[in-house]
Order: structure tokens, then sequence, then C-alpha cells
């Protein structure tokens, strides 16, 4: 068994009813550019992260149902979650579930939301990125 310290996540997909919905909504939400592509036939929206790191990505799989009683992802919000509140109650679209919450131990900053589709996912600004 290796000790050596690995990211707990290697990949993730949060499934959506209509992709391209959910695509404007995080690109909104995070202030970011969602890369498009086909993978095995299905289209889905590729979250930025460096090479060889955590990623993931929005896809529409009909096996697969938004839903808030799944697992919780938290995305990078290193950008400000105040900033990404802001921005998902001016637009009208999706719900605060959880509002910005100082996490112990120097840790940062969480907060979850109601996303297009109506999925829970998780914002974490890391502290030192305020």
């Amino acid at each position: 068994m290796s000790m050596t310290p690995q990211d707990a996540i290697r990949w993730f997909e949060i499934p959506t009813v209509d992709l391209d919905r959910a695509t404007r909504f995080y690109e909104h939400l995070l202030e970011v550019s969602l890369r498009r592509e086909v993978f095995a036939d299905e289209p889905m929206s590729i979250f930025p992260s460096p090479a060889m790191s955590a990623g993931g990505a929005l896809l529409h799989r009909p096996q697969m149902q938004p839903s808030t009683n799944g697992s919780l992802v938290y995305l990078n919000c290193d950008s400000g979650i105040d900033a990404a509140l802001a921005r998902l109650e001016a637009s009208g679209v999706g719900a605060i579930v959880l509002p910005k919450t100082e996490l112990p131990h120097g840790i940062g900053f969480i907060a979850v939301v109601l996303d297009s589709e109506g999925n829970h996912v998780g914002l974490h600004q890391r502290a030192d990125a305020q």
C-alpha cells in the first residue's frame, strides 16, 4: 500500500437536463470558459483544470439524473465565493442552499448552491485566496 499522498478526486461528472443551459450557468457562476467536447458519443462541457490534476465535466446522459440527494462535489472558487454568490442571486437562476461558511483550521470557505439543473454543488475558496 502506497503512503504517498494523492488527490482524493480524479474526475467528476455533474448530470444535466439541458447541457447548454448548465454550461451557461457554470460559466457565469465561476467566470470560466468550459470546453465543449464529445467523448464516446456523449457531448460534455469540461471544467478548466491543469494537466494531470483533478477535473470534471457537465454531461447529459439519460441514466444520470440531476439530484439534490447524491454526492456533493466542491468546485474551486478561489476567484471569490462572495462574488459567485452575488452573480447567482443576480441571475435569478439556481439558489443558495448554504451561504458562505468559514471552515476551521484555516481551510477556507464553502457554500452550497442549487444549480440550473437541480443539483446541489459546493463551492470552495482557500483561505489564502482572499
